[in-house]
């Protein structure tokens, strides 16, 4: 990674909203660990060579914890839902880590370097292996609770990990295919019971010494590796350093999270997902906010807004499906403690949800962009102007183009490819590499700019509006259409919960629209036939009359991802006949 002085990149920070104030707080509290590197954001100071976020972050708001200079509140904040609760000061965190620390080096054999398979549920000790693969340099790879014993095949295979931990659930599809894992060497449960050929996590850590030295990392040292799906092939290995995980919210403003020490975050995330490290771990603690979590083993409506109600959450982080499926309850019922900031995030919001939540709640939804590789590049941050159906400007430090097939940048108002600049100088938050795959790290990159794969426009102001995934356009007689303009007039009709928009193969027209439509719960009706030609029609008074969606299908449920995102390319394939 080419180190640089950000001199090279002040003109960035225009981008920051007038008249931003932290309500009541003086910019930063002043001995607080952000306000230490302000230097290096005001380009005084380069980059430093080395950086570990257990030592350089967390370390030190403990040390400001027990000063009596951080609020009283929390650093970590775990709701079962069914009456458990923990609570962790940053002094809690680092005694318990480091005797994790310890379980993962002195009894596992695991050293600086080793990769380790993470894959467990929203429980406090995902939190505790996190920091503690900072404190020992051994490299976290995360997945989510769903995967198969053949997706846990292929991680540990592709990886190369040299240990595992999950929970008694998981062990079983663990056991199925260890003896085709030659690297593995080590398996720690999460469980209150025993398994053969497993060491238990939880009695381990209990009895370790908190006596831990952290080992010296590199900004540029690997620190985890995220398996991203594609539209096609296996999912990559997507590996993120200390400086672009750990140190980049240090040089970034606070704008997308809009956090201070008294504050209280809950990312519904799925802890196999990038955002959980962003919004539930890196971002929030490097301000000394409190991470607030919930077990949620699932997404429910009651559960969210009881929450929201019992506990002082003030920012919540969740993907558009969360909005929407809240919009649907009456929130008449439902009086909010503390909330005041939510951010929606992993595609783009319909306005029309975001005008039913502002309607309903008093407040708005600020909309982020961004992806496992980059993480958040654009967002509407606090202060900033929203506006319907756009993602927001470029995050500081990023310079997000519109470019063509070229490399081209392209004027504002002209679609064409998302992508961020990446030479001469790579923006730290960028992701290393893809693992053991430089023909795809090379594909992403074009002249010199990282291609996201998404298509999108820039307006004269600066905002940016998503248009889909390059895969994702249809192109019918010749007009080049995005899903997600389809889906937003449709989601506007009272008998659309939800509703995904692919292409379709037509003699005629090559291609043409087609929606798959899930009705709402409250609506009801025995003629479809006559329900899809008012969808049509609805579509042709709201939007351009060529968009509207030639096939309507109605469905039970859409594909999804564990994040949240509609599998649009499953359904393509479906239409193509590719499945």
């Amino acid at each position: 990674m080419k180190l640089f002085k950000l001199q090279t990149l002040k003109c960035l920070w225009t981008l920051k909203p007038p008249g931003r104030t932290f309500r009541g707080h003086p910019r930063l509290f002043a001995s607080d660990v952000y306000s230490q590197y302000e230097s290096v954001r005001r380009g005084e100071q380069e980059i430093p060579k080395y950086f570990n976020f257990a030592s350089d972050v967390l370390d030190k708001w403990s040390e400001i914890e027990k000063a009596g200079k951080r609020p009283s509140n929390p650093a970590f904040w775990w709701i079962s839902g069914k009456g458990e609760e923990v609570k962790w000061s940053f002094e809690e965190l680092g005694f318990l880590s480091r005797k994790v620390a310890n379980v993962l080096t002195k009894v596992s054999g695991l050293q600086k370097g080793d990769r380790v398979v993470v894959i467990l549920p929203r429980i406090p000790e995902w939190w505790l292996v996190n920091v503690a693969c900072m404190r020992t340099g051994i490299v976290l790879i995360p997945g989510i609770s769903q995967l198969s014993a053949k997706d846990i095949l292929y991680r540990l295979q592709a990886s190369k990990a040299a240990g595992i931990i999950t929970d008694d659930t998981l062990a079983p599809a663990v056991d199925s295919v260890a003896s085709e894992c030659q690297f593995l060497k080590t398996k720690l449960m999460v469980s209150k019971g025993s398994r053969e050929g497993w060491l238990n996590f939880t009695d381990l850590y209990k009895n370790q010494s908190a006596d831990h030295s952290c080992v010296k990392t590199r900004i540029q040292d690997s620190m985890t590796i995220f398996f991203t799906s594609g539209t096609t092939g296996s999912p990559k290995m997507t590996e993120h350093s200390q400086g672009s995980l750990g140190f980049r919210p240090l040089l970034s403003e606070r704008y997308w999270l809009d956090l201070t020490p008294s504050d209280v975050i809950w990312s519904t995330a799925d802890t196999g997902w990038i955002v959980a490290s962003l919004a539930s771990v890196f971002d929030p603690w490097v301000f000394g906010s409190c991470i607030f979590i919930h077990k949620l083993p699932q997404i429910e409506s009651a559960a969210i807004l009881n929450t929201l109600c019992r506990f002082p959450i003030d920012v919540l982080v969740g993907a558009p499906t969360l909005f929407r499926m809240l919009v649907q309850n009456d929130l008449s019922n439902y009086k909010f403690l503390n909330l005041r900031h939510c951010i929606s995030g992993g595609e783009p919001l319909n306005p029309e949800v975001m005008e039913q939540w502002k309607s309903k709640t008093g407040l708005d939804i600020h909309e982020i962009y961004g992806q496992t590789e980059t993480g958040v590049i654009c967002s509407v941050f606090k202060g900033m102007k929203i506006k319907p159906g756009s993602m927001g400007k470029a995050a500081p430090f990023y310079d997000v183009q519109i470019i063509d097939k070229n490399a081209n940048i392209l004027p504002p108002g002209q679609q064409g490819e998302i992508a961020v600049r990446s030479k001469p100088i790579r923006p730290l938050g960028l992701f290393s590499e893809y693992v053991d795959n430089p023909k795809k790290t090379a594909e992403s990159q074009r002249g010199d700019f990282y291609v996201t794969g998404d298509r999108g426009t820039m307006g004269e102001d600066g905002y940016f509006q998503f248009i889909g995934r390059d895969d994702d356009i249809i192109i019918s007689s010749g007009y080049r259409i995005g899903p997600f303009e389809v889906e937003s007039a449709l989601i506007e009709h009272p008998a659309v919960a939800e509703t995904a928009v692919v292409s379709s193969p037509d003699p005629l027209r090559g291609e043409v629209v087609k929606a798959f439509v899930v009705l709402s719960p409250t609506f009801s009706s025995t003629d479809l036939e006559s329900l899809a030609r008012d969808l049509q029609e609805h579509v042709k008074k709201t939007t351009a009359p060529y968009k509207y969606p030639r096939k309507v299908e109605f469905v039970q449920e859409l594909p999804k991802t564990v994040t949240g995102k509609i599998k649009r390319n499953e359904l393509r394939n479906k239409e193509w006949g590719r499945m």
